[in-house]
């Protein structure tokens, strides 16, 4: 079977609240909601849509209740174009929920609702839509599911990036090793970059040795770092005020991969992403604000010329 998608991105599509308050609690106090909206989420589904508007044929598998037949989020999904026939319906139960707060400091606390994704782990890997892809964007999920996943991902030759984002303490050592040993492009924010060597005990290099020959650090509004061969690819951010940092960092691994994808090189893959990260900060929610490969284009041409 030909490769006639570019991107399966597999974990979460979750329905968003996105909660704005003014410092969190202490506990066994409250604080006021200062605003409240139900939004599209979930990491996997972020990636998909976002590559999607960047140019890139994507599908998308995640586990969904009963209520996401008749959403406008699955509407939303199919004019966007993304592939959901091989999403894991589970009648009887509800589509996972996010709730993310985030305070006066951008600062984030999210509580996460499982629902339907606790299925995951007895679902069968779709083996034809990884067949049928170029690359494999393992996200946040369970990680019995990415790890079998990444299994099959491997032994057909795909481009595997992994990004185990807030479900990283999921992971038991063993678990982490494995799945981070499998994919090519490894993702995450700096605590959890430093994180995983800490649990795994080794250094970047050796983390690098393992499996992933790219690694990618994000700091948030101070750039990110692409480690590769030896060297350290630091790129600044195209800082915009964020209004909501609430997907931020879904859309530069999207960002990312598109570039990457089209055989760029690091540093313009890791400028290309953080100009379509800045489009997603300038609105509430991951899905608000995505701009199309043209505008993120445009917008890279502010680090492009430093």
């Amino acid at each position: 079977m030909s490769d006639n998608r570019d991107l399966l991105a597999i974990g979460h599509t979750a329905f968003d609240y996105i909660i704005q308050v003014g410092e969190f609690p202490d506990p066994n106090s409250s604080t006021a909601i200062q605003k409240m909206k139900n939004l599209h989420g979930g990491a996997a589904a972020n990636v998909a849509v976002v590559g999607s508007s960047l140019g890139l044929n994507t599908g998308l598998v995640s586990a969904v209740g009963g209520d996401f037949k008749e959403s406008e989020y699955r509407k939303f999904l199919n004019d966007s174009g993304i592939d959901t026939g091989d999403m894991i319906v589970v009648p009887e139960d509800n589509t996972p929920t996010a709730f993310v707060l985030t305070d006066a400091n951008n600062d984030q606390i999210s509580y996460f609702y499982w629902g339907a994704a606790k299925n995951f782990k007895n679902a069968p890997v779709p083996e034809k839509a990884i067949e049928n892809t170029r690359a494999v964007h393992l996200a946040t999920g369970d990680p019995s599911f990415n790890r079998k996943c990444g299994e099959v991902a491997r032994e057909k030759g795909k481009l595997i990036s992994f990004d185990p984002g807030q479900d990283l303490h999921m992971y038991s050592p063993e678990e982490l090793k494995e799945v981070v040993c499998l994919c090519d492009i490894l993702f995450g924010n700096h605590f959890e970059i430093d994180r995983i060597k800490e649990t795994l005990g080794m250094s970047m290099q050796e983390l690098r040795e393992c499996g992933p020959n790219i690694v990618v650090k994000t700091y948030g509004k101070k750039g990110s770092t692409v480690y590769c061969d030896g060297d350290n690819i630091k790129v600044k951010a195209v800082f915009r005020e964020a209004v909501d940092p609430t997907g931020a960092g879904d859309s530069y691994r999207a960002g990312f991969l598109r570039a990457y994808l089209a055989d760029n090189p690091l540093e313009y893959c890791a400028k290309f992403a953080s100009s379509v990260s800045s489009y997603i900060v300038e609105a509430e929610g991951c899905q608000t604000n995505i701009p199309d490969y043209k505008m993120a284009l445009n917008r890279m041409k502010e680090l492009l010329i430093e």
